[in-house]
């Protein structure tokens, strides 16, 4: 009993730096970020621009924890619509995945490779640190944990 106990507490001990460096770091993710203004700004609903930038993309704040396809007033993709359809809810696992390569993303997801995002642009690295400092802006992050998306339905 206590070899497992002790072998259990030993895989957690290295399992807890990998998992933080799967977090990414918020900090850097704010400089990251700068790549992405040209299209997204991060706006708290009371009007406060936490990153002034572009409005060719939805606002970002809140994404994490968000429906897919459903910031009111943005005129989505069919993609994004048919991944929110789908019940995409974007968790930080699934944010890192899409900017890494959108189109692939949806693709995988919704099974349909005639669908394209209107987002071109793809992020080679430090998408974990985008998706922390993002997550800073997103109230509802902690529902949308990995746990969570376990829970979420099936979208292929």
């Amino acid at each position: 009993m206590k070899t497992s106990i002790y072998a259990t507490l030993a895989a957690v001990a290295f399992a807890l730096p990998a998992m933080a460096q799967d977090m990414g770091d918020a900090a850097n993710g704010e400089k990251e970020f700068r790549k992405c203004k040209a299209c997204h700004m991060i706006q708290s609903p009371d009007g406060t621009d936490v990153v002034k930038g572009g409005k060719v993309g939805p606002n970002l704040y809140g994404i994490v924890g968000r429906k897919a396809g459903s910031q009111e007033g943005f005129k989505y993709s069919d993609a994004l619509v048919k991944l929110g359809e789908a019940g995409e809810v974007w968790t930080t696992e699934d944010l890192a995945g899409y900017i890494t390569d959108p189109n692939k993303y949806v693709e995988e997801k919704v099974g349909d490779p005639s669908l394209k995002t209107k987002m071109t642009f793809k992020m080679a690295k430090n998408q974990a640190d985008v998706v922390a400092f993002l997550a800073q802006h997103s109230p509802d992050a902690g529902a949308a944990s990995a746990g969570d998306a376990a829970e979420k339905p099936a979208t292929n």
